[in-house]
């Protein structure tokens, strides 16, 4: 069978440009695609970042010519994966200070209705006859609401390739005026329910919901979650309509970059042969973070945006009643200006038992999934989540909040989950503080079981999250797309 030829259009991907997952997985997938004969070739904007990283890359072609939008120049190269990238060159558009959604200040982009806009067009005019190059994609693949305009361009081109849309988080969904419609470019009669119309407003995300061909989420449960009420955002009723068309994938993880047995961010490094090092490494995080050296107190970690929707908000308010269990808190993130003063407030009351880091950092993040005894995840939904595959890869069972990806990756633990080898960490139904702090005090009780704590550990250490597996699948919706059998 010839090689199936993909373009892979995304907003951020790295390790040119990144703000959270989606980068990840945009990095990632591609890579793990074409190790197993997939030809994906990424298109992203170029933003000053992805530009200053850019090297040996060639003009490959020029539009002068696309309605509303200024003059773009389309690069070529390859990032150090090996995956080959078209840039999208648009200085007034993409290359400024800030954020690539957002300005220094945190304010959406008031151009972002164009400046996505014309990703998406771009991602489209490759899809079809006007594309301007040799290499032609039988598919393309589009991620997240930065996207979603791509679907409907390709629906109303001539001779287009067919779509496939991941959704990876619902919750964003690229909504501007409708009378942007006109701006950019796409017919009257799309402005409907049937098409890109969202309570008198234009949706990004819906024309992808709509338009696409297939349809993917980041879990299978999430594809199940995002069909209802509760986590639909809107959308419920399309989606549902749309379910035979709609498929859940886990997402991967780098397996490289994520190894205890090489990392090089650890104070020591470890394997589940060789466990020594995990105790090393919660020395020197206790160390780093001002922590009493407590071997014998288990170390919950943390690393989140200080989000409601990731639950953070419970596990602060009930810090003070875990560090009586006695337990110790390392907390890395950012996000919301109450929380994350609150938590700097809590660190300064219980000195010794909580410490917290308010900002990004890469390697800090790796010291606190090897160095912590568990991991915590409280998220209201997630639609897929990447720290608690981390967590299990590191040994340190994550204790998370039974929604999205964390249900599809983590197993409750319990004496029938020990006996059989599934279990690998702990999960809670019903967002509240008790049921939280409930596990917790039942993952603590487990901890002191010795015996009973490193089955947990090797259990974790053995699942295999890699790229490989979810590359297959959607390799394997591509082929249904597509018509094609193996």
């Amino acid at each position: 069978m010839a090689e199936i030829k993909v373009l892979f259009a995304t907003s951020e991907v790295a390790p040119l440009i990144k703000t959270g997952g989606l980068a990840d997985v945009s990095g990632a997938l591609p890579a793990a695609l074409r190790a197993i004969g997939v030809d994906v070739r990424v298109l992203v904007p170029g933003y000053n970042q992805v530009m200053s990283q850019l090297a040996n890359h060639q003009v490959v072609a020029t539009f002068d010519d696309l309605p509303g939008f200024p003059s773009s120049r389309l690069l070529f190269g390859t990032m150090a994966n090996d995956v080959p990238v078209y840039v999208l060159d648009c200085a007034s558009l993409y290359q400024r200070g800030g954020g690539p959604y957002q300005d220094s200040n945190g304010h959406d982009w008031a151009d972002n209705a164009q400046r996505f806009g014309l990703l998406s067009q771009v991602a489209a005019v490759l899809g079809s006859r006007a594309s301007p190059l040799t290499w032609h994609p039988d598919l393309v693949h589009c991620n997240d609401w930065q996207t979603g305009l791509t679907p409907a361009y390709l629906h109303f081109a001539q001779e287009s390739a067919p779509s496939v849309m991941t959704v990876h988080n619902l919750a964003f969904q690229g909504i501007f005026p409708s009378e942007m419609l006109e701006n950019l470019h796409l017919p009257p009669s799309c402005f409907s329910i049937d098409g890109v119309e969202y309570f008198g407003n234009l949706s990004f995300l819906k024309a992808g919901l709509f338009y696409a061909d297939h349809i993917t989420t980041v879990s299978p449960n999430y594809a199940q979650e995002i069909q209802q009420e509760a986590l639909g955002f809107g959308m419920q009723g399309l989606l549902s309509t749309r379910s035979a068309s709609l498929t859940g994938i886990l997402n991967g993880i780098d397996t490289d970059e994520w190894n205890p047995a090489t990392d090089p961010h650890l104070a020591k490094t470890y394997s589940s042969a060789h466990m020594s090092g995990k105790a090393a490494c919660k020395v020197a995080l206790q160390r780093k973070l001002g922590l009493n050296l407590e071997p014998a107190v288990p170390l919950l970690g943390v690393v989140s945006r200080f989000t409601h929707q990731k639950g953070l908000d419970l596990l602060l308010e009930i810090a003070p009643r875990l560090t009586e269990l006695p337990v110790q808190l390392a907390m890395l993130g950012t996000g919301d200006a109450q929380m994350q003063k609150t938590a700097r407030d809590l660190a300064h009351r219980y000195p010794g038992q909580i410490g917290v880091v308010v900002g990004f950092d890469e390697g800090l993040s790796h010291q606190i999934e090897a160095g912590a005894d568990m991991f915590v995840m409280p998220s209201r939904f997630e639609p897929c989540g990447l720290n608690q595959l981390y967590s299990q890869r590191y040994g340190t069972p994550p204790i998370v909040h039974a929604t999205g990806g964390l249900v599809d990756s983590v197993v409750d633990c319990t004496a029938a989950t020990l006996k059989d080898g599934t279990a690998s960490g702990f999960t809670f139904d019903g967002e509240t503080v008790e049921n939280l702090f409930n596990t917790i005090q039942r993952a603590v009780g487990l901890y002191h079981d010795t015996r009973q704590w490193e089955a947990l550990r090797c259990n974790c250490m053995a699942k295999n999250f890699s790229w490989k597996n979810s590359a297959a699948a959607y390799r394997a919706v591509y082929l249904k797309v597509l018509g094609q059998q193996d």
